[in-house]
């Protein structure tokens, strides 16, 4: 029988570009969105995937989409926490709801879902969790104290819940994107992003599916003594940043 994997911001972006090629390997998919309707019944139609709409933040929330996605398609065996937002602004001037709104969909989302499935997991003996962090948890930027702390603590999650369920065949594991072209990133000032690129060593912006493929990678049987780990896919920019 097929695994059930659990994308959450799975609609668009690097999220829809991992439920692509987690649906291409053969699991059930569901995906997670939050508002964007369009998107998601974009993506339900063109790869005949389970929409799951629900807010991260909220724990009950995420007790009832994982309790319909497993209602649908079984237990869940993989999960990637990949939603999060951005409220940009230099510290000074961060109000606390720009502090607040960041910290509960980048952060306390990892808890609110991982800690629905982690129990079945540990039970059944196998299962594969991978947290999409940033590079800008790993070096920081201007702007971003917000979005930076919270993906720094994804780090730190991924490293502990890791030791703690090694042993019962679940692994733990971190991605840490660089500069990926998706809308989000494409709806940057021209500018702004012509200077990002410059700052990369290949040259480019990466692709989602390059996200994709680790995830895929992650996500499978031969990835099994793999746990605890951030893997930089930035195409070398953190080493000139």
């Amino acid at each position: 029988m097929a695994r059930t994997a659990f994308v959450t911001g799975g609609t668009r972006g690097i999220g829809k570009a991992i439920v692509q090629r987690l649906k291409e390997d053969g699991l059930q998919v569901a995906a997670g969105y939050s508002g964007n309707e369009e998107a998601a019944r974009a993506t339900a139609d063109a790869l005949g995937v389970t929409v799951i709409k629900g807010n991260v933040g909220s724990f009950e929330d995420c007790q009832r989409a994982v309790a319909e996605v497993e209602a649908a398609l079984g237990p869940v065996d993989v999960l990637i926490n990949n939603a999060g937002i951005t409220r940009d602004g230099f510290f000074h001037k961060m109000t606390p709801e720009q502090w607040s709104d960041v910290i509960r969909v980048n952060m306390d989302s990892v808890f609110n879902m991982t800690r629905q499935v982690i129990g079945g997991m540990r039970d059944r003996g196998w299962g594969r969790i991978v947290n999409i962090s940033s590079i800008n948890g790993q070096k920081g930027q201007i702007g971003q104290t917000n979005y930076s702390a919270a993906k720094a603590g994804m780090i730190g999650f991924t490293k502990a819940l890791a030791l703690e369920n090694a042993r019962k065949g679940v692994t733990v594991n971190c991605i840490a994107p660089g500069y990926i072209d998706t809308e989000m990133v494409g709806a940057m000032d021209q500018k702004v992003l012509d200077s990002i690129v410059a700052q990369i060593p290949v040259g480019r912006l990466g692709k989602g599916e390059e996200i994709a493929d680790m995830v895929s990678w992650l996500s499978g049987e031969r990835a099994g003594y793999v746990t605890g780990c951030t893997l930089s896919l930035n195409g070398g920019q953190y080493l000139v940043g």
